[in-house]
């Protein structure tokens, strides 16, 4: 194994554990938030998987960087919806009807 190879490696183990440390310390009432803005972070990440995906040579190269846009895509799209859903959450909810009906 080559010395860079280890080094990406090593990179991507260490900010695993450090993202995983990072997400469950964070509180229930920042959710939302952290969402809103993470959104915005997998938009520049998807943009970059775009970048890369124009220069690539040869169809590992293709592959990898389509499989990188559709990831991105994915977590983007899923990203607004689950804020969308928890932003429901915030709405007042409509009032009873007049007709005696007592529904919460």
């Amino acid at each position: 194994m080559s010395n860079e190879l280890i080094g990406y490696l090593t990179t991507f183990v260490l900010a695993a554990f450090v993202g995983f440390e990072v997400i469950s310390k964070v509180p229930t009432v920042l959710h939302t938030p952290l969402m809103s803005g993470s959104n915005a972070i997998h938009g520049i990440i998807l943009v970059g998987a775009i970048a890369i995906e124009m220069r690539a040579h040869g169809p590992l190269q293709l592959s990898v960087g389509f499989v990188a846009v559709l990831l991105a895509t994915i977590n983007v799209v899923g990203g607004f919806v689950v804020t969308d859903r928890m932003l429901e959450m915030f709405k007042p909810r409509p009032k009873a009807s007049e007709s005696g009906d007592t529904a919460p």
